[in-house]
């Protein structure tokens, strides 16, 4: 292509199924994870990314030769990246305790990155960003649950009858089992259930997650304990 601003079909399909395949390694992987925004939504996300920087560098190219008509190839790029922002918000969820989907928000930004630059012939910088955040998303999560977990904060719910020496017997356990408690918080039920039951939130962190499902099955025989659950704090 001698002209910078003329391309072929060819390129046009090359460039476009390169940003199928891209974006559809990183959805693999978010789609595997059973997050929100999966395969088809990140080929999208990397295929009209790609097609938008197409037309931002091509399509126009008519007016090239216009007087006073000046080309600017970043320009449509440019909405693109802060347009991404509004669909990578509709992945996070805050559900008043705990964040989840920042990861697959950052994972479809970056696609459109990725998609931008196959449009504008970038291939070795899109191939290598896409192999950067395969590594990210697979290789660095399996070392960030064997090496952090234990420091992560997790909120453990507990629903039990509004006696006296159920948050003293459940705190005794807690530390039995080396749990560091960050915070406590209780809240009675009141007139949402007559039966005089309360709501105990303790945010913790577990040195060692095997031990969560006996740690929950031992809390649910204590007295007066009615249902436990457990939650990471954030999760992405």
């Amino acid at each position: 292509m001698t002209n910078p601003w003329v391309i072929d079909q060819l390129h046009v399909t090359i460039r476009l199924l390169l940003a199928v395949l891209l974006g559809g390694l990183v959805g693999i992987e978010r789609e595997v994870s059973s997050h929100p925004a999966g395969l088809r939504t990140h080929i999208l996300v990397c295929v009209g990314s790609a097609l938008v920087m197409l037309l931002s560098i091509y399509g126009f190219s008519a007016f090239v030769n216009e007087t006073n008509v000046r080309i600017d190839p970043s320009r449509l790029a440019a909405q693109v990246i802060s347009g991404i922002g509004f669909l990578g918000a509709g992945t996070i969820i805050f559900n008043g305790r705990s964040i989840t989907g920042l990861t697959t928000a950052a994972s479809l930004w970056v696609v459109a990155g990725i998609g931008l630059a196959v449009g504008a012939g970038f291939y070795y910088p899109a191939v290598l960003a896409c192999v950067m955040v395969l590594v990210s998303l697979w290789i660095l999560n399996k070392v960030e649950h064997k090496y952090f977990n234990g420091k992560k904060v997790r909120i453990l719910q507990i629903r039990a009858f509004d006696q006296p020496g159920t948050l003293g017997h459940i705190t005794n356990l807690l530390n039995k089992n080396n749990i560091d408690i960050r915070k406590i918080a209780m809240q009675e039920q009141g007139n949402l259930d007559p039966t005089g039951s309360m709501e105990i939130t303790f945010f913790v962190s577990i040195p060692k997650p095997a031990v969560i499902a006996a740690l929950l099955e031992e809390i649910n025989r204590c007295n007066g304990v009615v249902g436990v659950t457990i939650e990471k704090s954030s999760k992405a």
